[in-house]
């Protein structure tokens, strides 16, 4: 059973793991924060149709799949979060951390304690409470597996973006830490860098001015990092550990943009 949090909306990195999950035959125990969503510019979406077209995907029709609303920034809310998907569906095997804050942060003179703290208690304490009370449950079976979620913050800057790039390193820096500590119950510990995914946020501006940074000629797209984190999940990942691993499509961020609008040569 796979236990994914931060599966809100159809156009997400989460929904994609999720429907590589599900078509393995996993079991799927979600974790949403719709309010989160209606507060960004992209909005939130069908939840039902969300969980619907998943059920659409399954190997088996008893496969089954559970969604939970929750804020887990919320104390308690990442150890009643894995108390109930244990309740709900069994041990969890697979545990990817995929939620995530966006908005309301700043550069360098625009901080608050504020932002840095919702930041941190959402991206970074969350995901180790809910590794952690992974941990508490597992029960030594062969394979147990973590995914956690960072972002490009060590390969370039973030700009404007201080109090999510802090909070999104410390769980990159942390990885090998956990990786160690959590081999002896065979379970391995890994985190995936997505570079810029076209998940719907991307304005005609941004997409313009990104795109061409990418050899391959496109943005990176959901099931980019969904296929890593599926092979990462599944028993050919089983070696895989303590890692950091960037799945960005060769993303140049050094490289300005040839004439014509192309980075390739």
């Amino acid at each position: 059973m796979a236990l994914i949090s931060g599966v809100s909306r159809r156009q997400g990195i989460g929904f994609a793991i999720a429907s590589r999950l599900v078509a393995r035959g996993a079991d799927l125990f979600l974790t949403h924060h719709r309010p989160h969503d209606e507060d960004q510019p992209w909005g939130g979406d069908d939840l039902e149709a969300l969980i619907e077209e998943l059920r659409e995907k399954r190997d088996v029709p008893s496969q089954r799949i559970v969604d939970m609303a929750v804020d887990l920034a919320e104390e308690g809310a990442p150890e009643i979060v894995v108390e109930r998907a244990v309740a709900e569906l069994g041990h969890v095997d697979v545990l990817v951390c995929n939620h995530a804050r966006s908005g309301g942060d700043g550069a360098i003179g625009d901080l608050t304690a504020e932002m840095l703290d919702a930041h941190w208690a959402v991206n970074t304490r969350s995901s180790l409470l809910l590794v952690q009370a992974f941990a508490a449950q597992h029960d030594g079976r062969p394979g147990g597996r973590v995914v956690l979620m960072t972002s490009g913050q060590g390969l370039g800057p973030m700009l404007g973006e201080v109090a999510y790039a802090a909070s999104k390193a410390a769980l990159a820096g942390v990885t090998v830490t956990l990786a160690d500590q959590l081999a002896v119950a065979g379970v391995t510990v890994n985190t995936v860098n997505p570079g810029p995914v076209d998940t719907g946020y991307m304005t005609p501006e941004i997409m313009a001015r990104v795109a061409p940074m990418f050899p391959f000629g496109r943005m990176g797209e959901p099931d980019d990092p969904a296929r890593l984190i599926e092979w990462l999940v599944s028993d050919e990942g089983q070696w895989m550990t303590g890692q950091v691993l960037n799945t960005e499509g060769g993303f140049a961020r050094w490289r300005p943009p040839a004439p014509g609008g192309s980075s390739r040569p």
